[in-house]
């Protein structure tokens, strides 16, 4: 998702209250071991701003006191941060990928089923499209997090293509702040 070089960040806005409302309310729902954390999260007094990637502006970041802490593509779900997954790490499922996939992972590649049914690999039970934080044998934090393609069940079962779609993982431009400029 943060791979293009033509992709930075374009203007920014602040966030109206009413909007942040709904933003605590769309994070407290899809995240609802972060509920005892949101005022450290996302504060009601606070300046939460948003940001769009051009170009396509289809990619919006919520920064909370100048701090990126969420994404979103399109009208997809609002996405963590990799910081504040690091932060919070119990606030998503893990999906564990074997030692072999780590190197895919660190390019943004998606990971493939077999990465998850394999020895070293561990999945929590998810369902499809949902928002998890992708883990490597031996790692202590997540290298990426993404939405699962296909539920945990369906990855048993299949054992092949791909089950998450990567949408940041460590060392894209996002991670290494090159696109927040």
């Amino acid at each position: 998702m943060f791979k293009s070089k033509s992709d930075e960040l374009g203007s920014s806005s602040q966030v109206k209250s009413s909007v942040q409302k709904g933003i605590r309310h769309k994070v407290s729902e899809l995240y609802p071991n972060l509920e005892e954390f949101m005022e450290e999260i996302l504060p009601k007094k606070c300046s939460m701003t948003m940001g769009k990637i051009k170009p396509g502006n289809d990619i919006s970041i919520i920064f909370v006191n100048g701090e990126a802490t969420f994404f979103q593509q399109k009208d997809g779900p609002l996405l963590p941060t990799l910081r504040l997954l690091h932060k919070y790490p119990f606030m998503c499922p893990h999906m564990q990928v074997d030692k072999g996939a780590i190197k895919f992972m660190l390019t943004g590649a998606n990971p493939m089923c077999p990465g998850f049914t394999s020895p070293g690999g561990r999945m929590d039970e998810v369902e499809e499209d949902q928002v998890v934080a992708i883990m490597c044998e031996g790692m202590e934090h997540a290298v990426a997090i993404g939405i699962t393609t296909l539920s945990t069940e369906q990855i048993k079962a299949v054992n092949k293509g791909k089950a998450v779609e990567n949408c940041h993982y460590l060392g894209d431009r996002f991670w290494t702040k090159e696109i927040l400029g």
